[in-house]
């Protein structure tokens, strides 16, 4: 008998008149089914209508803890070298407060990531616990202030509020509300309870005496006194402060560091975790970004918290360190052939700054004749290049990466040569810097050891070569204006004075070209260095 289909509408009505209903089955799409094998790069993952076998769901677990563990090796780096730094202050009798300088120089002696050997350091982490504190700073200094994860608080110097004439910077500390002057400082406030005070000076006439001579009578370190210098007799009128006098500034300690072995670099292996939870546990959760606070807490390092990983999880986190430190390798030697980090392209010199700036989300501002132009923010953390920076180098600020001419300081990093191979410490290599090199006070090349990213340590103390006549003797420029530098195990007959940078027989090596006070034809890239070439 068949049915009409007013009768079955008729039919259906009287149904759901009683609250019964005629069950029907959707098709599921295809996309969103889960097959009950699935072939992955982790193995086979089974599965019974969807449901997960136990097997299953201890290789998800356990291949998701593995990538927050790279997850969070890659993206505190910073943390983990500014606590780095501040344990290697201490290995030298350098507490909290108190200033590291390095009057010869800094050398190859110390391990800290690629510094240079061309100005004069000086270097203190402060202790914000107590309140915050004045940090008066002589002048014709080049710096900066960070906060324990390297987050920029305020330049220093020629690029800072001082212009280079020097005065009091008071460092307030996060969740700080009492009083603060109506003038006289310039305020930074950071989100951590210990700030980086990382600043260069310049020698003069190829000596650094004189500088260290205006840090050591000028560079001074005290509690800030709430309702003394910088605060108003009208200020204190309402009441919310009191009127006080300043104590005598009390007298700032020194510690000499050239030539001193200490170590300022974070481990690779599974202790790197345990080094960042305690930074975790040092700084308030409150000064962490809650992104990152998150990742690390997702494999065990979590504020108030012991890090007490299981032996599974420590096995995970050991290899997750491994690939960490391979990718933070790899996003250095190869550098040049991520989008947009060469100089130009094809070329084997490369800064990953550009990409995304001092804060890694927008590249820095054009300078155009006109001014800056600011570029359209991008929304988007560029994680590479800040696994990258923060691998190989230290502290962060506008003045590394501005496109001003004469203000700050410009990097080129090269990690291989023409042909985009690494460097063999037992061969020989050169490169041309044409005439009229765009550096308005000073040039130079450093080599690094690929090991500790640090100064290469050889012969000769001070792996270095540049424009300025000391630590060791200028480079000669060609007939022509230009200057040709040669990195090899011994001094090539061609190699002028100044000119030769030792390497060592099976040891790989890389180098930083730096311009201070950089001038337009660096940005334009009307001046270009060559490539760095074999010669045999």
């Amino acid at each position: 008998m068949r049915t009409t289909t007013t009768e079955f509408v008729v039919a259906l009505s009287l149904l759901t008149m009683h609250g019964l209903t005629i069950a029907q089955t959707a098709a599921i799409p295809d996309n969103i089914r889960t097959a009950d094998r699935v072939e992955t790069r982790i193995g086979t993952l089974e599965f019974k209508d969807g449901a997960p076998s136990v097997e299953t769901t201890r290789k998800a677990y356990d291949s998701v803890d593995f990538a927050r563990g790279i997850s969070a090796f890659m993206n505190s780096f910073s943390g983990a070298s500014a606590y780095a730094i501040r344990e290697g202050f201490k290995s030298i009798g350098a507490e909290d407060n108190t200033v590291v300088i390095f009057p010869d120089l800094m050398d190859s002696n110390s391990l800290f990531l690629t510094a240079n050997a061309d100005t004069i350091y000086n270097l203190a982490v402060l202790d914000l616990t107590k309140g915050p504190l004045v940090v008066e700073v002589p002048p014709k200094q080049l710096g900066t202030l960070n906060d324990m994860w390297f987050g920029w608080i305020i330049d220093i110097g020629a690029p800072g509020p001082d212009r280079g004439e020097g005065g009091k910077y008071l460092i307030v500390p996060p969740g700080y509300d009492g009083p603060l002057p109506d003038s006289g400082f310039f305020v930074g406030r950071s989100k951590t309870t210990h700030a980086l005070y990382a600043v260069r000076a310049f020698m003069e006439n190829n000596d650094p005496k004189p500088a260290v001579a205006t840090i050591k009578n000028g560079l001074k370190i005290y509690p800030y006194t709430p309702g003394g210098y910088g605060t108003s007799i009208a200020t204190a009128l309402d009441g919310k402060v009191r009127l006080a006098a300043n104590p005598p500034i009390p007298l700032t300690k020194f510690v000499e560091a050239s030539g001193k072995a200490f170590n300022t670099i974070p481990p690779s292996d599974f202790s790197y975790f345990e080094m960042v939870d305690k930074l975790v546990q040092l700084e308030p959760a409150t000064s962490f970004d809650p992104e990152l606070l998150g990742q690390l807490a997702a494999i065990g390092v979590v504020k108030g918290k012991p890090f007490k990983p299981d032996a599974r999880m420590r096995a995970i986190l050991t290899d997750a360190a491994a690939v960490g430190n391979a990718a933070g390798r790899s996003l250095n030697w190869r550098g040049a052939d991520y989008p947009g980090w060469a100089y130009y392209p094809g070329s084997m010199w490369a800064n990953m700054l550009w990409q995304g700036g001092f804060n890694f989300e927008t590249p820095p501002p054009m300078f155009t004749k006109d001014g800056f132009k600011p570029l359209p923010p991008t929304g988007a953390r560029t994680l590479d290049s800040r696994a990258a920076f923060y691998y190989g180098y230290t502290m962060d600020s506008p003045g590394m990466i501005m496109r001003v001419p004469n203000v700050g300081s410009q990097y080129l990093m090269g990690f291989t040569d023409a042909e985009k191979n690494a460097f063999d410490g037992g061969k020989t290599y050169k490169v041309t810097l044409p005439a009229n090199i765009p550096a308005a006070k000073f040039w130079s090349f450093t080599v690094y050891d690929n090991q500790t990213r640090s100064m290469l340590q050889t012969p000769q103390r001070y792996p270095r070569a540049g424009s300025q006549a000391y630590p060791s003797p200028a480079a000669a420029a060609n007939p022509d204006g230009s200057t040709t530098v040669y990195f090899a195990p011994s001094k090539p007959a061609a190699a002028k004075e100044g000119t030769w940078i030792q390497t060592t027989p099976g040891k790989g090596w890389f180098t930083l070209l730096r311009l201070y006070s950089p001038e337009e034809a660096f940005f334009t890239k009307a001046w270009r260095p060559t490539e760095i070439e074999l010669v045999r």
